[in-house]
């Protein structure tokens, strides 16, 4: 997919130039960089990407997300974060590496240390929603179980969108991106 640099992504809010593609590697850094979403809108899908966060870092996929509003609501966001950093001492465990921001929280910790490459795959069909980190499933969930979080999260049940990528502040190095449609979810 990043095989031609930013060809299929665009640019929602934030500031040129706080994006940018060299040697296989999309990076982002400084304030206001918005994020990227993919041209096309997905439904279903298997995602992979490795990604790179320096300490402290913080980022996100977004998936399943419109244009307008914030991403990690009108759509869902799969956290990338330095979760064991100081600065985030007080998040929950629905706010660590891994995690279906403020719905789910992964099933166990194996992020790597920041400055390490690390590889995401995240698999939406339907209702169902699997994120596997660093080659071990920690969310697997049907996403009507969280109904009850739809007011915070109006995006969650949304059945297609942009994919994208967040700029939330600090460096983040993407690479090796990968997408695959996958047939209609089961009924």
């Amino acid at each position: 997919m990043l095989s031609t640099g930013l060809v299929g992504w665009q640019q929602v809010d934030g500031q040129e130039g706080t994006w940018h593609f060299k040697d296989g590697v999309l990076c982002t850094e400084g304030e206001n960089g918005g994020w990227l979403a993919t041209h096309r809108q997905y439904e279903n899908f298997v995602l992979a990407l490795e990604f790179r966060v320096p300490p402290g870092g913080n980022s996100g996929v977004f998936i399943r997300a419109p244009l307008q509003g914030d991403p990690a609501y009108t759509g869902m966001e799969i956290q990338i974060l330095d979760d064991r950093a100081e600065q985030w001492s007080g998040l929950q465990a629905f706010q660590y590496m891994g995690s279906i921001y403020g719905v789910q929280a992964p099933s166990e910790r194996v992020s790597k240390k920041a400055g390490e490459w690390q590889e995401m795959v995240i698999v939406a069909r339907g209702s169902e929603v699997q994120v596997i980190l660093n080659g071990r499933k920690i969310i697997d969930t049907v996403l009507t179980r969280y109904l009850h979080k739809l007011d915070e999260h109006p995006g969650l049940l949304r059945p297609r969108g942009h994919i994208g990528l967040q700029n939330h502040g600090s460096r983040v190095e993407f690479r090796h991106i990968r997408l695959r449609e996958l047939p209609d979810a089961l009924s």
